[in-house]
């Protein structure tokens, strides 16, 4: 049988944890009662045993419930006292009546008890008047979006012109920069109400873009004879409230609009005062509120998800005080647990029902509005099922990683006997098909540690899902990963064993060189496959991903897609190879096996330049954007860091080009610099360590491993395989293999590098989001109200 605190642990919200009970410290104060009662027993051990023993056989079946009575009424008594401050309700205080064999200790452990039970209650209070205002806040929202797709519904039932039955076409699914005439309506049964609270500063996404507030501020109101009009179809003068419709520019399409729009509409006002236009229109676009119905609706499983885990709070406190008061009556044989938890079942958290009525409301809000009356399909949206872990996955993880050592064995065999890596091998094998190889084995050699990644971040209760934003229905387990780069590391040494061993037989280069180049195009064609087969959800996430990134300064940075910029930083080398591969046979050079084409040409010899900065380049975008959206000085400190990567990174492939002694002191220069600021951002920024005032010395305060060692031991191989660049300078091989080989080696160290990086990067982020109690995403909402003098 589990035991209570195994299964606490393991059913609270990682990110609350400090807010509920803590179990431990009580079961600690308790344990020391409990060595004090041993230590008074055997003292107090008389003689007279057997009447001592016929007293108490007696007054416990004589007098049993008068002595209960009593000491219900005897041993303790809760004082409850009025707050500091009224909004915070009753704060509760034990007096002890009765002796105990320790009453120091007893003392002690009330006192840590009501500290517990107050701890609770605040929180639980705190919690629900947020989730009550933001539900009021979303009801005022809903109220705003039924009453404009009501009068857009009016006006297109009036007969819609042939411009409006046009753009009627571009509504569907995309960002429209043309904006929709309606004629506004002069009867309405009750106005709008004003829309929503401020957006919660800490939230880790969806921040409202700066520049959309420039946007808004530089619009203007008109007003005549009654008649009302939306400027850039951002804000509207309704019934005497302005309310601006607030699409953050999360993506190219709505960036565009948004600047697009704004000159257009300027140029429309200046036009409309020179002609005398008819200005008695309303102006709104069906495709803002398409998204402003997305948004709400987010909004709405978001905090359907924060009141579940405030159920799921309440629910465990009231089983830990139970189950700790039910250890100290056993330690203590005292009666106590009736008293304390008459007084716990009825404080605040366990007595309110404000949070289980709201969910009820929000449920049958949600499947009436986003449902169509539909349950079962709001309950896909409010409460996802999660995929259960098959045996099956376990069986063909062992399966495929048997096949693959088995396959690497052989080819590392025949390697050897046909000498295909010694320094005066056959420079085609090298220069065509090895690199292939070492794409795939650095790629796959990382999704395999993200899969480690993952079992360690389940494992310390870390919560990926919720700091990636990723479905629990659709993420990647570990088990999948570790399924997905076992499979494929076999068949792609498989196939290279194939070639090698269809070469040893004498085939010619020129009748084999096909084969590495359809084992790539098979798994772009996997990766880009449309059908729902290869976890689809997965890829097409991931080519998502890929696109954010190469257009970094037009999206919104999530915390998924400058992760994911970082380990493409760390996969140079594999995009250097692609490159090289993808000229290889794009240009047809495997036909006449001239793999020196792409060396010697110009136009591709600059593209490798490129490669090398590109990640780095992209990064820096991306910090470029969230100082933009955010306003954080530290987003500029973060991109000098990757410029100086930049540098570094250009003037090694200048020096690989031309071994010169000026470009050689040039890589020095630059890689000690980037090595620096980079390590000073790994510690200090990305995984918060090196506190100097912290109760942990050099470390943080909080801490997920119990350890701490090992987060020195992390520094320090940090530090040395952050200095891998120096091979460059003091090149060095092993024994008689060649170059290329020592160079994947070293690729691969900092594979592994990324790899632990990526722990405790989350594990900071995690310890940020416990801190400001983070559970649930902060969604910003469409429509705010704007004063006269905004």
């Amino acid at each position: 049988m589990v035991k209570f605190s195994k299964q606490f642990e393991g059913q609270l919200v990682p990110e609350w944890k400090e807010a509920f009970v803590d179990y431990w410290k009580l079961k600690k104060d308790l344990k020391k009662i409990h060595l004090l009662n041993n230590e008074k027993s055997e003292i107090k051990k008389q003689s007279n045993y057997s009447s001592s023993t016929l007293v108490s056989y007696i007054n416990k079946y004589t007098s049993l419930g008068l002595r209960l009575k009593q000491r219900e009424h005897t041993v303790i008594q809760v004082h409850q006292k009025l707050a500091a401050s009224a909004s915070q309700g009753y704060t509760y205080e034990t007096e002890l009546l009765e002796q105990f064999s320790d009453t120091d200790a007893a003392i002690e452990f009330f006192a840590c008890l009501d500290l517990q039970l107050n701890k609770v209650n605040h929180f639980f209070r705190t919690k629900e008047k947020e989730f009550l205002e933001r539900s009021k806040s979303l009801k005022n929202q809903m109220e705003i979006l039924i009453e404009l797709k009501t009068a857009v519904k009016q006006q297109r039932a009036k007969g819609p012109s042939f411009q409006d039955t046009k753009e009627e076409d571009s509504i569907s699914g995309t960002i429209s920069c043309d904006e929709e005439s309606v004629k506004d309506r002069t009867e309405q049964e009750q106005g709008l109400k004003n829309s929503t609270d401020e957006l919660d500063k800490n939230s880790m996404q969806c921040t409202v873009s700066p520049t959309s507030d420039e946007l808004g501020k530089s619009k203007r109101m008109k007003k005549e004879d009654g008649k009302f009009r939306s400027l850039s179809g951002r804000i509207i003068n309704y019934q005497g409230r302005n309310l601006r419709i607030h699409i953050p520019m999360t993506n190219p399409t709505r960036t565009f609009s948004s600047i697009t729009y704004l000159l257009w509409d300027d140029l429309v006002n200046q036009s409309s005062k020179k002609c005398g236009s008819d200005e008695n229109k309303l102006h709104i676009n069906r495709t803002k509120l398409h998204h402003a119905e997305k948004m709400i609706r987010g909004a709405f499983i978001e905090l359907y998800k924060g009141l579940g885990y405030l159920k799921t709070y309440r629910h465990l406190n009231m089983l830990a005080f139970v189950k700790i008061m039910k250890k100290f009556d056993k330690v203590t044989n005292k009666q106590v647990l009736p008293i304390y938890i008459r007084v716990v079942e009825s404080s605040y958290f366990n007595s309110s029902d404000k949070a289980l009525k709201l969910a009820d409301e929000v449920e049958e809000l949600f499947i009436m509005r986003f449902a169509e009356d539909d349950r079962r399909k709001a309950m896909k949206y409010l409460k996802p099922t999660q995929r259960k872990e098959s045996h099956a996955t376990t069986f063909f993880i062992g399966l495929f990683t048997g096949c693959f050592l088995a396959l690497f064995v052989g080819y590392v065999v025949m390697a050897h006997i046909t000498g295909m890596y010694s320094p005066n091998s056959n420079t085609v094998y090298m220069d065509t098909v090895y690199p292939l190889l070492s794409m795939f084995s650095l790629l796959f050699l990382h999704f395999f540690l993200y899969g480690c990644n993952i079992f360690m971040w389940r494992k310390t209760r870390i919560n990926y899902s919720f700091i990636f934003e990723q479905s629990p229905t659709k993420e990647l387990k570990y088990s999948d990963v570790f399924l997905i780069s076992t499979t494929s590391m076999a068949a792609v040494v498989g196939i290279l064993f194939v070639h090698l061993s269809l070469m040893s037989k004498g085939y010619s280069y020129a009748q084999v060189q096909i084969i590495p180049g359809l084992l790539l195009l098979v798994f772009l064609v996997v990766l880009v496959c449309p059908f729902n087969i290869v976890y689809k959800s997965s890829r097409f996430r991931f080519l998502s991903v890929i696109r954010n990134i190469i257009l970094s300064p037009l999206y919104e940075v999530s915390m998924l897609d400058f992760f994911m910029a970082d380990q493409l930083c760390s996969q140079v080398p594999m995009l250097r190879n692609l490159e090289y591969v993808a000229c290889y046979y794009i240009t047809g050079s495997y036909k006449t096996l001239d793999y020196g084409y792409c060396v010697r040409t110009t136009y591709y010899r600059d593209l490798a330049y490129a490669v090398s900065f590109l990640p780095y380049y992209w990064r820096a975008m991306q910090c470029a954007r969230r100082w933009f959206d955010e306003g954080h000085k530290s987003h500029l400190v973060n991109l000098g860091k990757y410029v100086s990567a930049m540098l570094a990174a250009g003037a090694k492939v200048a020096y690989e080009k031309e071994k010169s002694v000026g470009w050689l002191c040039l890589v020095i220069v630059m890689s000690s610099a980037a090595t620096l600021y980079q390590l000073y951002w790994d510690f200090v920024k990305d995984w918060g360590l090196l506190q100097i005032h912290s109760k942990n010395p050099w470390l943080r305060d909080e801490l997920i491993l119990q350890k701490k060692f090992i987060y020195f031991f992390s520094m320090g191989l940090n530090l040395i395989l952050r200095l891998v660049w120096l091979q460059t300078v003091v090149p060095y091989n092993f024994g008689s293999v060649d170059y290329r080989v020592t160079g994947l080696f070293l690729a691969a160290l900092e594979v592994v590098r990324r790899g632990q990086w990526n722990f405790y990067r989350l594990e900071n982020e995690h310890l940020n989001n416990a801190g400001k109690f983070r559970a649930v995403k902060t969604v910003p909402l469409p429509f705010h109200e704007v004063d006269d003098e905004d």
